[in-house]
């Protein structure tokens, strides 16, 4: 299990781009791909049959947010899903329990996303890979 496919799932174009930039500088070969809100990125999840690793997931985000994403996601998708980490800019500690709370979420980072939240991640795989 390696860290190969990333969707960041933000509303904001310079979150998009940084978090995009960020990753593959630290990581290089990586393919990112981007959903601007939950609606987007649960239509990107059931017509791809190749699933991210991770999912880069907001909080405040139009048509669907990050809180209604977990809750039909967590419904609609019940086999092994990706990971999904909270990137977002609410450093409120019911918002971080209240995504936590969710098996599918492995943690919780403040943006913009940086090489230590990446190593996080890296190394989360690497026990998922030595597990397996």
């Amino acid at each position: 299990m390696s860290l190969e496919r990333v969707l960041v799932v933000d509303d904001d174009d310079d979150c998009q781009f940084l978090s995009s930039k960020i990753l593959k500088k630290v990581l290089g070969d990586i393919e990112v791909i981007e959903a601007y809100d939950g609606v987007e990125a649960i239509e990107l999840l059931n017509d791809n049959d190749r699933q991210p690793d991770v999912i880069l997931l907001d909080i405040n985000m139009p048509r669907m947010d990050g809180f209604k994403f977990l809750e039909q996601y967590s419904v609609t998708n019940p086999s092994i899903p990706p990971v999904v980490v909270m990137l977002t800019s609410s450093d409120q500690q019911s918002d971080k329990e209240k995504t936590l709370a969710y098996d599918c979420v492995f943690d919780y980072f403040i943006k913009p996303i940086n090489k230590e939240n990446i190593n996080r991640l890296v190394e989360f795989f690497q026990r998922q890979s030595a597990k397996l």
